[in-house]
This record gives structure tokens, C-alpha cells and sequence, in this order.
């Protein structure tokens, strides 16, 4: 991770640690590093999800964009891959999402796609972080017709829903959806794609009020969304987080289905159909051995890589992979994505139970989930850093995994977008590995808190 940005970009409490000048500065260091001075007036796109922060930095982002003689585009609040989309379909320099995710209404963050559609690379990120926190020369500021201007893209929406559509071979018809939108940027668009697509939605946290959003709801909090299917005899439902790139879902009965069980369905049906590039998928070092022992027992190729949708998809790329995400629900079918889609992830996977006539829970026990603990120990960040050196963790760590031997794994990460470290322990005993988990948290929270 770098200076400002983590795995998902720039991210921070909104007016404390992500501030108005900084957004302006970000804004001016992006136009510089991503158009090279080969536009008088770059185009760069904005679109942001409905915290009550969002409207303030999409302001002081434009602000810094215009002063450098870039022209903005606003898109409203959209989904993140929406903002991905439309870079390539408007034919745009950059695009700017303006969003935290998943995490509370107070954080806001700031993402950056290039004008093909993806996250900025490493090195671009650095350039960008060199302009901003070492103060390095800005460019000379444009007067009179030289500054940008701001306009509105009326029909953003609908050009997004129009490309999910695009994607899913079967209608919906005849289905009964629950759709949980985190109170989020999904309030916009969900109820009305799968309306078109021809399924009976029935809505939950879809009214945002700026501070409401991941509220206890969508795809961090499930728990109300199992209620809901349950009580109301739908066929499944579908949880999205606060910028609607991620996606679980529930089964008929109320039973969570994460992004493991989703990508183990999506996979073995883009095998079955000869889509699925090299006959292998892209996971991380937290995906449940299930899902692996699942890819050997179907002849599926399995590679993991850092926790982090960006570095699934650097795998892809660099492979020639068409599929793979994370159990957190960011999947990325790179055939219609540049990035995780949590609509469109839900949109492919109700058209493959339409198809073949399939309950979700019967689908879903084409693998089986091994136990797995996740422990968050908050840390400042200095703690992050020391984590990496410090020798009684390290031992702590070392432990447990002896103690588990071939039976699981432990996996000790700090986290790419919030204060934590993240311990995770897997294997075959939920006792055991809780101890181990709780043991090693207690050593973290003994030495680096």
C-alpha cells in the first residue's frame, strides 16, 4: 500500500482525514498524471454513492479538476463499475468514484480508473501520491477559456442498466427477488434492472438519507436480508454494499451464500459452457480451502493472489483469465467488467437458476465450506507497520499454525481499507481454530495496540 492509497483507494474520515484541499489536490494530481499533458481539456467522469460527504469532496474533486484545465463530467450517484463502464463508453480520459464501500457513512473514499476502465496500477498511484504529498511543481493554471468546465450526464443510469441487461442470456421472469441496496449507490439502479430483466423485486434499504448507508444492512450485515426472504417466501436475495461492486446472496431458507459458493456456481456453469478462459479461476489467500478442493474435485485451475479485488484482477490480466473475485462477493466476470459488479454478479447468478430451473440452496452444495474465523484487532497505523517485525506476533502467529499442521491455515493481514489487522484461521474444527484465533488476537492486542 502507498502513502494514500490502500487496496481500494484513497480512503478516510470525510472533512478530517480525506478533506476538501485534499480531494482538490488529488483531483489536479490525477489530471496531470493520467492525461500526460496530451489534452488541453481532458475529460474525466464523477459519479458517488449517497453519503452526505459525497456531494462536498465531488465539489472540491471537480474544483481541483477544473483548475487544471480538465472538463468534468458528473454522473450522480451510480455504482462503482458503472463509473468503469462509462469511462470506456463515453469515450472519457479517467473516472473518479467518490466512495468508502462498505465501510460507515462517516469514511469516504476516492477511486480512480484510467480511461480503459481499470484501477490505476501501482505506479500510477505512486505518481499521483508524489504530486500530492511531496509537493512537486504544479502545472502552470489556465486563465480565461484554459479552465475547465462541469456538465451533467443525463442519462447515466440507463446507460449502465442497459449494459448489465446486455450481459444475462435469460430473463427472470417468474422470480422473486429480495434486494437489500445498503441504503447505498444499488438504491439507484437495483430495483429497476431486475424489474427489467423481468423479476418481481421486493426492496429493502433502498431509501438513503446520507448517513444511513451499510447501516445495518447490505452485504456486511445479512442478517436482516435472511429475515426478509424467509418471512416473505421469496426465491433468493441479493445484498450489495455501499458502492454496489460486491454482492452475496441468500438462499429460499435464509442461508447466506458468500462469494465462494457464488463463484463456485458462476465457475462450474462457464466450464460447463466452454466460457471459462484456461479452465481456471482467481481467488486470494482468504478463500475457503472448500472452494479449492471444489476446483480440484471439477478440474478447475485454482491461483490465489493478495487479498484485494485489484490484485485478482492483475492475475487475470496478466494470465489471460476470464473469471475470479473474492468471498467477500467483489467477482469480476472480465468478459462484461473491468472490475467487481455486485449487480451484475447477482444478474449472472439468477439467470443461471432460471436456465436450469435450480433452487439456490441446491446449487450451492456443489462445495463445502470449511470453518473459518476471522478475528479484527483495531490498530493505529503505526501498529500496522510493527506488525510486520514485531517477534512476539510473530511467534503467535507461528504457533498456531504449527498447532494446526496440515489441518487448516492461519493468515494474519492488515487491512487494505480500515485501522485492523485481520486474523483468519481455517480448519476442520470450529473450537479449535476460534482458540487459535482468539490467542493470536490477544497477542496483538497486547503488543501493538
Amino acid at each position: 500500500m502507498g502513502r494514500l492509497f490502500g487496496t481500494d483507494g484513497v480512503r478516510g474520515v470525510a472533512n478530517q482525514e480525506l478533506t476538501c484541499e485534499l480531494a482538490m489536490k488529488i483531483g489536479r494530481a490525477a489530471a496531470q498524471v493520467l492525461t500526460d499533458g496530451n489534452h488541453r481539456h481532458p475529460r474525466i467522469l464523477i459519479g458517488k454513492d449517497t453519503r452526505l460527504s459525497s456531494d462536498m469532496l465531488e465539489d472540491a474533486l471537480s474544483a481541483g479538476l477544473c483548475s487544471v484545465g480538465a472538463n468534468v463530467v458528473k454522473l450522480g450517484v451510480v455504482p462503482t463499475p458503472a463509473v468503469a463502464f462509462l469511462v470506456g463508453k463515453y469515450k472519457a480520459d479517467a473516472g473518479v468514484m467518490i466512495s468508502a464501500s462498505h465501510n460507515p457513512y462517516e469514511f469516504n473514499g476516492i477511486k480512480i480508473f484510467s480511461g480503459d476502465g481499470y484501477k490505476l496500477p501501482d505506479a500510477l498511484e505512486e505518481q499521483v501520491e508524489s504530486l500530492v504529498l511531496d509537493e512537486a511543481d504544479a502545472p502552470q493554471a489556465p486563465t480565461g477559456g484554459g479552465v475547465g468546465s462541469v456538465t451533467f450526464a443525463e442519462n447515466a443510469v440507463k446507460d449502465y442498466i442497459d449494459h448489465v441487461k446486455s450481459t444475462v442470456p435469460f430473463a427472470l421472469t417468474g422470480m422473486r427477488i429480495g434486494l437489500d441496496c445498503a441504503n447505498g449507490s444499488a438504491s439507484r439502479t437495483a430495483e429497476r434492472l431486475f424489474t427489467e430483466l423481468g423479476a418481481e423485486c421486493h426492496m429493502l434499504a433502498d431509501r438513503p438519507n446520507g448517513v444511513n448507508i451499510n447501516d445495518g444492512c447490505g452485504s456486511t450485515h445479512m442478517e436482516a436480508l435472511q429475515a426478509f426472504v424467509k418471512e416473505n417466501g421469496l426465491d433468493l436475495g441479493l445484498a450489495f454494499d455501499g458502492d454496489a461492486d460486491r454482492c452475496l446472496a441468500v438462499d429460499e431458507n435464509g442461508n447466506l451464500v458468500d462469494g465462494d459458493f457464488m463463484m463456485a456456481i458462476c465457475a462450474l456453469d462457464l466450464k460447463s459452457r466452454g466460457k471459462l478462459a484456461r479452465g481456471a479461476v482467481v481467488g486470494t489467500i482468504m478463500t475457503n480451502l472448500g472452494f479449492q478442493r471444489f476446483c480440484a474435485e471439477n478440474g478447475v485451475k485454482f491461483e490465489a493472489t493478495k487479498v484485494g479485488d485489484r490484485y485478482v484482477l492483475e492475475e487475470m490480466l496478466l494470465e489471460e483469465y476470464n473469471f475470479g473475485g473474492e468471498q467477500s462477493g467483489h467477482i469480476i466476470f472480465l468478459d462484461f467488467a473491468t472490475t467487481g459488479d455486485g449487480q451484475l454478479t447477482g444478474a449472472q447468478l439468477c439467470s443461471i437458476l432460471r436456465r436450469r430451473g435450480a433452487r439456490l440452496s441446491s446449487l450451492a452444495t456443489l462445495m463445502e465450506r470449511y470453518p473459518q474465523v476471522m478475528v479484527n484487532v483495531t490498530v493505529s497505523a503505526e501498529g500496522k507497520l510493527r506488525f510486520y517485525t514485531d517477534a512476539g506476533v510473530k511467534a503467535a502467529v507461528e504457533q498456531a499454525k504449527e498447532t494446526l499442521g496440515r489441518r487448516g491455515r492461519v493468515v494474519v493481514r492488515p487491512s487494505g481499507t480500515e485501522p485492523l489487522l485481520r486474523v483468519m484461521v481455517e480448519g476442520e474444527s470450529l473450537e479449535e481454530i476460534q482458540a487459535l484465533a482468539d490467542g493470536v488476537a490477544a497477542v496483538i492486542r497486547d503488543r501493538l495496540c
